[in-house]
């Protein structure tokens, strides 16, 4: 019941290592291999990934196939973007409860190589939504448990199979006690609430700003306020603001998430000048 889960930015050749990894299992060590994609779920990238709520619901259906294959005796892979670290504790969780090892393999390229792999595709992203899903990863780190094992992999590298191999199936599981068990996700999600609806934000205001004059009102979906700019503001500008809003949202968590948009977008009216 190994699981394996690849991350990277897209077009990072995730999809290629998971290729590589499914032949090692099944012609060296006679393994059953179980990938879970985007394509075989038949999403269109483009457009789960630019609506948070299409977003939540391939998410759901993926970690649902996967854990209703974690109970069998073969490798799962998870071949997908699992940029977001809360989404990736949540899987660390389903592997825990089935009693199944785990490693992440963390598919590592500049952006400006992806792009020039994504034009190249015939699934390619759009480049505004590259750009966005870029900005949005949360690299793994091989000091939260839920990221370790962590085997990170340049683009000319082997990958380690050996080392991966030992990961998952040579590794047992420790027993379970009160202090190793998952807790409740209300933090994560939170965190994941607080990334995608101020990302929500950012993506609204630089639309709006192709065809708007300054000073015209921008509505917010999900938002019942509106942002009101005398200039328009650049993309970075808005990253840099988005970061401070995240810093101090975190020192100071709210428990209605619903909120967190309308908050940003005061947030960012009384900033911008």
């Amino acid at each position: 019941m190994p699981f394996i889960i690849i991350c990277g930015y897209p077009a990072s050749g995730k999809t290629t290592r998971c290729s590589e990894l499914q032949e090692y299992f099944t012609q060296k060590h006679g393994k059953g291999v179980e990938v879970i994609n985007d394509d075989m779920l038949e999403f269109d990238k483009n457009t789960v990934y630019s609506s948070s709520a299409n977003e939540k619901s391939a998410r759901g259906s993926m970690k649902s196939a996967v854990e209703r294959l974690m109970s069998r005796d073969i490798v799962v892979i998870l071949d997908s973007l699992n940029y977001i670290k809360g989404y990736r504790y949540e899987l660390y969780c389903s592997a825990k409860a089935h009693k199944t090892p785990h490693c992440v393999i963390y598919c590592e390229s500049s952006k400006e190589n992806c792009i020039e792999w994504n034009r190249k595709r015939d699934d390619k992203y759009n480049d505004e939504l590259m750009d966005e899903l870029v900005m949005r990863f949360e690299p793994p780190d091989s000091k939260n448990r839920w990221d370790s094992p962590l085997f990170t992999i340049q683009v000319d590298d082997t990958l380690p199979f050996d080392a991966i191999y030992d990961a998952v199936i040579n590794r047992i599981p420790p027993p379970p006690n009160q202090s190793t068990q998952c807790q409740p996700l209300s933090a994560t999600n939170f965190l994941n609430d607080l990334d995608r609806k101020t990302q929500d934000v950012i993506t609204a205001i630089l639309a709006a700003q192709r065809t708007s004059l300054p000073g015209e009102l921008i509505s917010i979906p999900g938002s019942t306020n509106k942002v009101h700019f005398q200039r328009h503001v650049t993309m970075g500008e808005l990253r840099r603001l988005r970061k401070q809003f995240i810093t101090y949202s975190k020192m100071h968590p709210v428990e209605d998430t619903s909120k967190l948009g309308n908050m940003f977008v005061d947030y960012l009216n009384s900033t911008v000048t």
